[in-house]
């Protein structure tokens, strides 16, 4: 495929992927009329169709999800990588600055008391935010970046870039550029580390944003 046509896909996708945000987080106050086990499976998979336009492309497109860094080897360890970077991640970044008096720069508001709401938290920010963020970014966006410019460099920079500004809904400057700098440390970890895949980076995802709630919820 000629690398105009990669970068229309490209473009599409982004752009496609903001609207999609944008009207999630606009009308997601809907699903608070709605019963509390509707309204958990719906949350999931209204975030999932951010997805959507990336996933058509892609089809459209007759990638594959190995192009996308996905492999078929080494499943479960890929997953127990993920895991493990996810908890390295949350210890670094948000236990830290919890126990030296900055917890609140890296809270997210959430405060949970009983077991099915932390589980329903990590189920939720894998299946739906890692998928999506990871899919999105480090596969399909990565992807078609590289594809263009011919250089990891640059599909590393302009996807950070990128991921920076799909948070523009939920924070100001101060999110876009902290979660700019995770998706560098991201790609980092999927190009340098043997047998991290973009499933290690959907797992590490998910598990460091839902540990997020777990220490504000336990130690502010």
């Amino acid at each position: 495929m000629s690398r105009k046509k990669e970068l229309i896909g490209l473009t599409i996708g982004f752009f496609g992927t903001m609207l999609i945000c944008f009207l999630v987080n606009y009308y997601g106050y809907i699903l608070s009329y709605l019963p509390l086990s509707l309204r958990m499976v719906l949350a999931i998979v209204v975030y999932l169709m951010i997805a959507v336009i990336p996933i058509a492309i892609m089809f459209h497109d007759k990638d594959k999800l190995l192009e996308y860094g996905f492999r078929k080897e080494h499943i479960f360890r890929q997953i127990l990588i993920g895991v493990a970077l996810g908890i390295a991640m949350s210890l670094v970044f948000t236990l830290v600055p919890h126990l030296l008096g900055f917890g609140a720069y890296v809270d997210n508001g959430k405060r949970y008391n009983f077991l099915w709401q932390f589980t329903y938290e990590f189920v939720y920010g894998i299946i739906a935010v890692g998928f999506v963020e990871e899919f999105v970014f480090r596969g399909f966006i990565f992807t078609k970046l590289k594809r263009v410019f011919g250089t990891d460099d640059i599909a590393v920079i302009v996807s950070s870039l990128l991921f920076g500004l799909f948070h523009v809904f939920v924070g100001g400057i101060s999110q876009i550029i902290i979660t700019g700098f995770l998706g560098i440390l991201f790609c980092l970890l999927k190009m340098k580390i043997k047998n991290c895949s973009t499933l290690s980076l959907i797992f590490a995802h998910g598990i460091y944003d839902a540990l997020i709630t777990v220490w504000a919820s336990c130690l502010l």
